[in-house]
């Protein structure tokens, strides 16, 4: 389910802290619990600010692994560390939508988001990113999950 209907938008470059491995897919949650912490105790040691919520980008579509750098946009570039590197975001034109619940429901989103580009003739650039604004909880209810997908567009 989605909470936006997708639209376009204009970004800036973001620079990030990340960890990028190529992940078999059921084990994306794990990835993302040591991956996520890392980063943060690693720009912490660096004195580099957070300045948003966690992400994940995709190098390409997933099979059965993917091609993921996970971590956090941060106030300047970090220093390599225990695996975290320096990433920067893409800046120019995306389409963006929020997805409302699961991540198990991601991919309807995709799919929506997917159709919407072909319809514009917008092509689609290789690396697209999950923003997670909201933090699931144990005791949390996925309906309220908040995702913000963005997918960078060809020019």
């Amino acid at each position: 389910m989605t909470d936006t209907d997708p639209h376009v938008v204009t970004l800036e470059p973001v620079t990030a802290a990340v960890i990028r491995e190529t992940v078999p897919m059921g084990e994306l949650t794990a990835y993302f619990d040591r991956t996520f912490r890392l980063v943060m105790e690693v720009a912490a040691a660096q004195q580099v600010a957070v300045t948003g919520p966690p992400f994940a980008a995709y190098h390409g579509m997933p099979g059965q692994s993917v091609d993921v750098s996970g971590g956090f946009p941060t106030a300047g570039p970090i220093g390599p560390s225990d695996g975290v590197t320096a990433m920067t975001l893409p800046g120019g034109r995306a389409v963006q939508l929020v997805h409302a619940g699961s991540y198990d429901t991601l991919e309807e989103s995709y799919g929506r988001l997917m159709t919407w580009m072909e319809h514009r003739g917008l092509e689609r650039a290789p690396l697209m990113w999950e923003t997670y604004l909201t933090e699931p909880t144990p005791d949390g209810d996925p309906a309220d999950n908040r995702t913000l997908i963005t997918w960078p567009i060809v020019d």
